[in-house]
């Protein structure tokens, strides 16, 4: 799956789970957060794409996976995302 067609495809699980997105510009990361009530996810749209689709597969993983329906081939490129991120928060437990 195209890493564009994915980032659509995550935006809009997002926006399923309540949540609504904003692409800025700026010197952040980019996260979840909730303000004044409304549930949100700060995306920096200079960040690569690849950047972008983490931020939201970890929206995704706090909203729930299994309270979506996600397509399967969307599934398997959001499974591979939480692997990695699994691995990555296992090393810095070690050090």
């Amino acid at each position: 799956m195209k890493i564009e067609k994915l980032l659509l495809e995550l935006e809009s699980l997002c926006e399923r789970g309540g949540f609504t997105i904003r692409k800025e510009r700026g010197t952040f990361r980019g996260d979840q957060c909730i303000m004044e009530g409304e549930k949100l996810v700060v995306i920096n749209k200079n960040r690569p794409v690849e950047s972008q689709t983490v931020i939201l597969a970890k929206v995704i993983d706090h909203i729930g996976p299994d309270t979506l329906y996600i397509k399967p081939a969307v599934r398997k490129e959001l499974e591979k995302i939480w692997e990695r991120l699994d691995k990555f928060d296992q090393i810095e437990d070690e050090s």
